[in-house]
């Protein structure tokens, strides 16, 4: 019979990954980076803990879409006023906030539920190829 290894909070250790989505389909970007967020590439994976690793996603404002999604798909926000929705076209969103393209598709593409803040903290988004996270990440050249 083979045991089932459930990981405790204690025992995850955490490594960082780079990510450059320059002339990639958003889609498939962002369903690889909520993989690392929550943890399943890792052998040890257990639902209720937060396994995920860090992400550095570089080249934001080069990501593509498929089709005539630049002009068709839409970002919406409410202020929870009357008449306070909001509506901005994608090529619109890459040209202003880029960054926000990739958070957006990644936050619901992640579990709802209690650990989606935290993953989505681990997330760090940069709409050109420099970024502040050399450090962590080590010389990989």
């Amino acid at each position: 019979m083979q045991q089932t290894t459930l990981i405790k909070p204690a025992d995850v250790t955490r490594s960082w990954h780079i990510i450059d989505v320059s002339k990639t389909v958003l889609g498939r970007s962002a369903t690889q980076i909520a993989k690392l967020l929550v943890g399943k590439h890792k052998l040890g994976y257990t639902p209720n803990v937060d396994n995920g690793d860090y992400v550095v996603v570089i080249n934001a404002s080069e990501v593509v879409v498929t089709r005539n999604k630049p002009q068709q798909k839409m970002y919406h926000t409410h202020s929870n006023y009357p008449g306070g929705l909001r509506s901005i076209k994608f090529a619109d969103l890459q040209k202003k906030f880029p960054e926000r393209i990739i958070e957006k598709a990644v936050f619901n593409m992640l579990p709802k539920n209690k650990l989606r803040s935290m993953r989505m903290n681990r997330l760090k988004v940069f709409a050109g190829a420099e970024h502040t996270h050399e450090s962590q990440l080590g010389t990989k050249e």
